[in-house]
């Protein structure tokens, strides 16, 4: 009796699983994403999105006032940005960095491009619909779609920004220019992060750069439309960045939490703020052995409308 109700558990979690990839393979194939099914009205979203509440109630109850994310000035000296930098990372793990030298028109621009990548229309953002990680352009949603125990609210395209630099008829009109020029702005910023953080472990200057950890830069848009169910999914889940650095830039509506001390923390949306994470890598290097160290210029937007 024992081993035909264990055989009956195994078939149905079988059952269940071959639904499920089955699901998920339905949805790929419209090329549509989360966005194409708000676009068609959705009131009920699907089981693939749902996520069990001890997965999400940790973010809708964020209250704490008591904890701010540093917010440092690159207006400062260059030794009180440094011990700025050096406490934050120590500390938080996370900063914001401001007057940090790109322009607050292409931060918005950067933004509204965004924007109208995945507000074009439907049949024309399928062209470019992959899941091949060669193209100069990836555009799909979840791009952990078939490994997840939930689907995330998100709709995402990514391009490498260096070592070599998308071709411009590679990346759509819509928003192909800003996604250059705000890739160079971010590079450079980032090569300036470099610096500061290898003078705070009081390394040389050069020393993170000598070991290219700023070899590769990719850089992520990502889209959150509004959701007719959001108390049964999310838009991003917890999770730590596997890069070396993260330079991030939220809109205006916000939403992006970090865990402190056990508690999560609302980072506060500042217009030209980008917020600055301190990702797996550089925090498994306090040996500097890495030979090739990445990092992501990431784009979140939180869309209500």
């Amino acid at each position: 009796m024992e081993s035909t109700t264990t055989k009956e558990i195994e078939n149905k979690f079988k059952l269940n699983s071959d639904n499920r990839m089955r699901e998920l393979k339905a949805f790929d194939e419209t090329k549509i994403g989360v966005k194409g099914l708000v676009d068609e009205g959705i009131v009920k979203i699907p089981a693939i999105f749902h996520h069990p509440p001890d997965k999400f109630s940790y973010s809708t109850n964020s209250t704490n006032t008591e904890h701010i994310i540093p917010v440092i000035d690159f207006t400062n000296t260059r030794q009180h940005i440094i011990s700025r930098i050096k406490e934050a990372s120590e500390t938080w793990g996370f900063f914001q960095v401001v007057n940090h030298g790109i322009p607050l028109n292409v931060v918005e621009d950067m933004k509204d491009g965004v924007v109208r990548f995945f507000e074009q229309d439907t049949e024309v953002k399928k062209e470019v619909y992959t899941r091949d990680q060669t193209k100069p352009l990836v555009y799909n949603s979840n791009f952990d779609m078939y490994s997840s125990p939930a689907l995330n609210w998100r709709d995402t395209f990514a391009c490498n920004i260096a070592p070599n630099a998308p071709k411009p008829e590679d990346l759509p009109v819509v928003c192909r220019d800003i996604v250059l020029e705000y890739g160079a702005h971010v590079e450079k910023l980032g090569m300036t992060l470099f610096e500061l953080l290898s003078e705070a472990l009081g390394l040389d200057p050069n020393h993170l750069k000598d070991m290219d950890c700023s070899k590769r830069v990719m850089l992520l848009g990502h889209y959150y439309p509004a959701c007719p169910q959001p108390e049964l999914t999310m838009g991003t889940t917890k999770h730590s960045d596997g890069s070396f650095l993260t330079v991030l830039l939220q809109d205006h509506i916000g939403g992006l939490q970090i865990l402190y001390q056990d508690s999560w923390i609302d980072v506060p949306s500042i217009p030209e703020a980008l917020v600055v994470n301190i990702g797996d890598l550089l925090q498994a290097s306090s040996l500097l052995l890495f030979g090739l160290c990445i990092f992501y210029a990431t784009i979140e937007f939180f869309f209500t409308h």
